[in-house]
């Protein structure tokens, strides 16, 4: 960590310049040679890729960045205010702090905080943003999480760890067993430590195979922020033997659309199926990705197009974590009767049908944009069909 890069003149500089050009400023010319010109671009970098992401961070003086990496890899904003908001109690350590912006958000919540992170220039620097932004509670330690969890004397209320998804190569991996630290090898190490564990992983993993590797899951939450699945997060509770609750989450700037519903039922779950109705449901992308399709059904009392198709229809209007639409009209998947509807610009989606979107755009010669949306499926008869709708907001 530079320090000189914390001088008055510097921030001015680094603040004056972050929506600049960086290589028409390196050509132009830094004016400072008490800091490689380099590393001040790193910070305009850094701070740019900060302006939505860290809020609080970009808004913050004398906020000193990582590289472009730990950027990338860090929570967001809205994602660590979620994970922070299932834990409370008096102590909370991360042991895979990392940029510290899930710390900073556990410090809301929780009365103790340590953060660990091997990287020591990381770790001066995560402790130095602390002091900037405030925060009173949080103690960085520049460590092994899994070390510094064996110094800990007194119990501990929460662990949180996100294992790092890329191997020795810098190349990403998602299975726990290649991730480090291996959560396999150390879960029951965790909960000797502290009553409950959450644990970050990729949206990439399969939640049965992964409940296989894993014991005393007490829930498993799926994150999506603007209908992109983010980060799956797994929270353990030592000698938990119940169900498994699965809460989806799809956070949005001024809202949020949840679904929960137990594991075990799902298979148990009996959907029931319909031709399209009055209105016509799309689940989000966290409800895609818990596998919730019979108990969406089931929980809502509403029907399925199809087994496959994963589109619910109803007469009257529910609340639904997903998007919905007023259907306008059902039509055979046949060009003839299509081009009857001079329908020339559309938004056109797909579920359990064989052309991809982009073939049914050059078939049926329809632009992307406007007002109207197409779905085109396959209902409870095995008909390929299109579904004219109208949004409801």
């Amino acid at each position: 960590m530079n320090k000189t890069l914390l001088n008055i003149e510097i921030q001015d500089f680094i603040n004056d310049n972050v929506n600049s050009d960086t290589s028409a400023l390196l050509l132009k010319g830094i004016p400072f040679e008490s800091v490689d010109s380099k590393l001040i671009i790193e910070q305009i970098e850094a701070k740019k890729r900060c302006h939505k992401k860290l809020p609080t961070w970009f808004t913050t003086q004398n906020i000193y960045y990582p590289n472009r990496l730990n950027i990338e890899q860090t929570s967001s904003e809205l994602t660590a205010e979620f994970k922070a908001s299932l834990v409370s109690g008096n102590s909370l350590i991360d042991l895979t702090g990392g940029f510290g912006v899930d710390a900073y958000y556990f410090s809301k919540q929780v009365n103790h905080v340590t953060h660990c992170e091997i990287n020591s220039e990381l770790s001066e620097l995560v402790k130095h943003n602390i002091e900037a932004l405030n925060i009173t509670n949080i103690i960085c330690i520049n460590e092994n999480g899994i070390e510094a969890l064996k110094h800990i004397n007194t119990p501990l209320d929460w662990i949180y760890v996100d294992p790092s998804r890329r191997d020795d190569s810098k190349q990403k991996v998602f299975l726990l067993s290649d991730c480090e630290p291996n959560i396999k090898t150390y879960q029951d190490l965790f909960l000797k430590y502290a009553k409950n564990v959450m644990i970050k992983t990729s949206p990439l993993l399969d939640l049965s195979a992964t409940l296989s590797d894993l014991n005393y899951v007490k829930e498993i939450h799926v994150v999506a922020v603007n209908n992109e699945v983010k980060e799956l997060l797994w929270t353990l509770e030592r000698n938990y033997n119940g169900n498994v609750l699965v809460k989806t989450v799809n956070l949005q700037k001024d809202k949020s659309q949840d679904f929960n519903f137990n594991f075990s039922n799902e298979s148990e779950a009996i959907a029931t199926y319909n031709e399209p109705l009055t209105y016509l449901y799309e689940p989000n992308a966290a409800v895609l990705k818990s596998g919730s399709f019979n108990s969406v059904s089931a929980l809502l009392n509403i029907d399925k197009l199809h087994k496959h198709s994963h589109l619910y229809t109803s007469e009257t209007l529910i609340d639904f974590p997903g998007r919905r639409f007023i259907i306008e009209k059902i039509l055979p998947f046949n060009k003839k009767t299509f081009s009857k509807e001079k329908i020339s610009k559309a938004n056109i989606t797909t579920r359990n049908f064989p052309l991809s979107v982009s073939d049914i755009r050059k078939k049926l010669k329809v632009k992307d944009g406007g007002n109207s949306y197409l779905f085109f499926t396959t209902d409870c008869n095995d008909s390929k069909i299109i579904i004219v709708c109208s949004k409801v907001y």
